[in-house]
């Protein structure tokens, strides 16, 4: 299977838990590809015993810890004619696993890339929630520093598209809780839990319920689909604007993070937020 000239980039998307989910293309490849490029090669194998196939390529492992070291000799291969098939542990490679740096060195290069598609957490459990579909956004893993969560999800604070992330059980009691902090505890969310496996679990409800619920322990693999910011309602007296972000302010927050949270909630350009709180500040304001 091996091409004439450059060889092909091939990303397969694999199981996030059903096995019987695996694309029928996924075994042909398995079993003619040149190399394997696997994030966990136990994995890889107990995947090809389920699948019944036998690799006639190269394994080599490639996940977080040497992407950076092994794509060089991957991209080699490539140059040489060499069909490389990258799997990862589950769903589709370079959406939170290992494989952006690969892809984005082979399209450098003008190499073919293309991909088996697979199955997606992300567009699962999206699809699970019972939020609005029409829109959204993927936000990855959250920082594991609360300081740095919060900032993040400040940032996303007047998105109005439904927001996606993905978490590890032991921190999810305190992602939910950052999230009813900044979103507002009636934000709707689901929590996704065990996609497609036996325990398959999704609740529903605002996110206030949702981080009392998270902090008696939660197992599994995580995906947390959170509703979009609603409209802005309109807001021109200035201060209101100020009022809002004194709040703000007075819960602990910097200034600045304050008023682009303020901004994003209204709908107005930050420099018209900041005016407002400096007015404010003048002695014929009070």
């Amino acid at each position: 299977m091996t091409d004439t000239a450059t060889g092909t980039l091939v990303l397969a998307g694999t199981p996030i838990g059903d096995i019987s989910d695996a694309p029928p293309r996924l075994a042909a490849e398995l079993a003619e590809a040149d190399i394997i490029a696997a994030e966990d090669t136990r994995r890889l194998r107990h995947l090809t015993q389920s699948l019944d196939v036998q690799p006639r390529g190269r394994v080599v492992s490639y996940f977080e810890g040497n992407e950076t070291a092994r794509t060089p000799d991957l991209v080699e291969a490539l140059e040489g004619g060499a069909r490389v098939l990258l799997v990862t542990d589950a769903g589709m490679p370079s959406v939170s696993d290992p494989g952006y740096r690969l892809v984005a060195a082979a399209v450098e290069r003008d190499i073919r890339v293309t991909a088996v598609p697979g199955p997606s957490a992300v567009l699962t459990a999206l699809a699970l929630s019972g939020l609005p579909v029409d829109r959204f956004c993927f936000e990855g893993f959250l920082p594991r520093k609360q300081g740095e969560r919060l900032a993040r999800l400040r940032e996303a604070a007047g998105e109005r598209r439904t927001l996606v992330y993905f978490e590890a059980p032991h921190r999810l009691d305190a992602s939910l809780a950052a999230m009813a902090e900044v979103f507002g505890r009636e934000r709707r969310a689901a929590v996704c839990r065990e996609l497609t496996k036996t325990y398959e679990e999704v609740k529903r409800g605002g996110l206030g319920a949702l981080a009392a619920w998270a902090a008696e322990g939660v197992r599994g693999e995580i995906t947390v689909v959170v509703e979009g910011a609603p409209e802005p309602e309109p807001v021109e007296d200035p201060a209101e604007l100020a009022r809002r972000v004194r709040v703000r302010e007075e819960a602990g927050e910097r200034r600045k993070e304050a008023i682009a949270a303020v901004a994003a909630e209204a709908g107005l350009p930050k420099r018209q937020v900041f005016d407002a709180v400096v007015a404010a500040k003048r002695p014929e304001a009070r």
